[in-house]
């Protein structure tokens, strides 16, 4: 089901800063209800995975679906499509998060896993149907996502990758942000440690169930360790 939901009416209400970022529309398609029931958390990295980086979204997101939180991701090439496919595979919920309309999907061959969430899941957009691909869309989205979710994951990243972004955003909200570990101590970024310095947590594989803790409209039940 196609929607036009007013922001504020949906997810708020919100703080001043939330209502600051908050875009004014967002166009669904799919159960819109997966933005009012539960813990949402965003699963994000880089576009190019590598190999350690697929293994590592993959338990982590295995593990938050074992815990009934839904997996939020923005569509795109590596990280953020193993996230919405492990979600899917393991009996989980997901949400995809476009810096595109509805109808267009990025990359194009993402465009049957689209069709998927929109169907199963949910899909959402701030950009209207026509709106022009443009690249300050995406960091726009990292935004939003930020804004839907509870808590970031950052799985593996470059030193100009638009993850940062995200990680930013979810500073700016308020929300929790995590960085794996692989991502923390690399000594080829620079962002990390200023995340960090500004509220960022290091996640290492044993500090998932307090983690889980944390996380706002959750009630955690006993959780596996897993393998990064």
């Amino acid at each position: 089901m196609h929607a036009e939901l007013r922001t504020r009416d949906a997810l708020g209400p919100f703080g001043p800063v939330e209502e600051k970022n908050a875009p004014d529309v967002l166009y669904t398609a799919g159960d819109t209800a997966l933005l009012t029931e539960g813990s949402r958390v965003a699963i994000v990295g880089s576009r190019k995975a590598t190999p350690d980086g697929i293994k590592r979204a993959q338990a982590v997101t295995r593990a938050l679906v074992q815990q009934g939180i839904i997996v939020v991701s923005g569509l795109a090439e590596g990280i953020d499509t193993v996230a919405h496919r492990t979600a899917i595979e393991e009996g989980g919920r997901t949400i995809a998060v476009l810096g595109t309309p509805l109808s267009k999907a990025y990359p194009a061959t993402n465009a049957g896993l689209l069709e998927e969430i929109k169907r199963d899941h949910l899909a959402i957009s701030q950009f209207p149907e026509g709106y022009p691909g443009k690249s300050e869309n995406f960091p726009r989205r990292n935004r939003t996502m930020a804004l839907i979710c509870d808590a970031t994951i950052v799985i593996e990243a470059s030193e100009k990758s638009g993850t940062r972004h995200q990680g930013w955003e979810a500073i700016r909200l308020g929300r929790d942000l995590y960085l794996l570990e692989n991502v923390a101590t690399n000594p080829n970024l620079t962002w990390p440690k200023q995340l960090i310095e500004y509220g960022a947590q290091i996640l290492r594989r044993e500090d998932l169930p307090d983690i889980l803790l944390d996380i706002p409209n959750y009630t955690a039940g006993g959780v596996r360790a897993f393998e990064l």
